[in-house]
């Protein structure tokens, strides 16, 4: 469960990346 939920928030910090290009 842990090692999901490091994924989980490594892919949210990806998505997070991208739309603050995107805005920026």
């Amino acid at each position: 469960d842990l090692v999901r939920l490091s994924v989980g928030i490594e892919d949210i910090d990806d998505l997070v990346a991208d739309l603050e290009q995107a805005l920026a």
